[in-house]
């Protein structure tokens, strides 16, 4: 069976793979990835050989045709890895396109037993942030990237009002207008705001509280608005 592997990476801390995720990258000639120089880099970092392996550039911006050629090389049986630059393949990551389009035109062969689309489960920022908030999670909502303009607004209202509790990321470069607008929108209402930032690296940082005090934290440690976000509003108490 011709099998498309959607294989978990670090998304910090490179010894955080599972062992037959390097199984899978180890035997697997073919890796599509969101940049293929930070897939050279994990492999190295393990000790595994790029030689002889065929990297395909897959991202946000790639165009149709690199869909059609990774299908071509599916249909003609070769297997192929999946993987993000961090975390899970298709959380928040263009690869959950690669895959719908993928069981659409490729329905018949799935049906038929000739490809299989393997999880090779492991790191996601999701869970290990909610591992590591002390927030109430049996039952959240996670809003992926919020967007920049359209439908700001009305998240953020949601997120007001919800009696679950509500996780999203958010980049350094928007983390400060994030933290304003929950300032703003949740008022006196008793939310808990947690950040979690650079997870699994050096600087791994948890700021918890009321909104204008995560807000404060970060308007007196402007040094400290660096790598990825985490942000989970929660009922004040678990």
């Amino acid at each position: 069976m011709t099998t498309l592997f959607i294989v978990a990476t670090p998304i910090g801390n490179l010894d955080d793979i599972t062992l037959r995720a390097l199984e899978v990258l180890k035997n697997t000639k073919v890796l599509a990835c969101e940049d293929t120089r930070m897939t050279r880099k994990l492999l190295s970092a393990h000790g595994l050989e790029s030689q002889g392996k065929t990297f395909i550039s897959y991202h946000s911006h790639s165009k149709i045709s690199r869909i059609e050629e990774i299908i071509d090389l599916l249909k003609n049986g070769q297997n192929i890895a999946l993987v993000s630059d961090a975390g899970t393949p298709g959380v928040s990551d263009p690869g959950i396109e690669l895959v719908g389009i993928i069981r659409k035109q490729l329905a018949e062969e799935i049906a038929d037993g000739k490809l299989g689309i393997v999880a090779v489960p492991g790191p996601s920022a999701l869970t290990a942030a909610l591992s590591v908030a002390g927030a109430p999670c049996s039952d959240f909502t996670f809003l992926g990237f919020l967007p920049h303009k359209k439908g700001r607004k009305t998240l953020f209202q949601e997120i007001r009002i919800s009696k679950r509790t509500m996780v999203f990321y958010e980049s350094p470069h928007r983390i400060m207008k994030t933290l304003e607008s929950l300032v703003e929108v949740l008022g006196d209402v008793k939310k808990r705001v947690t950040v979690c930032r650079e997870l699994t690296k050096m600087f791994e940082e948890v700021v918890a509280g009321p909104a204008l005090e995560v807000k404060y934290y970060f308007d007196s440690n402007p040094d400290k608005i660096r790598g990825e976000f985490v942000v989970i509003v929660s009922r004040d108490k678990p």
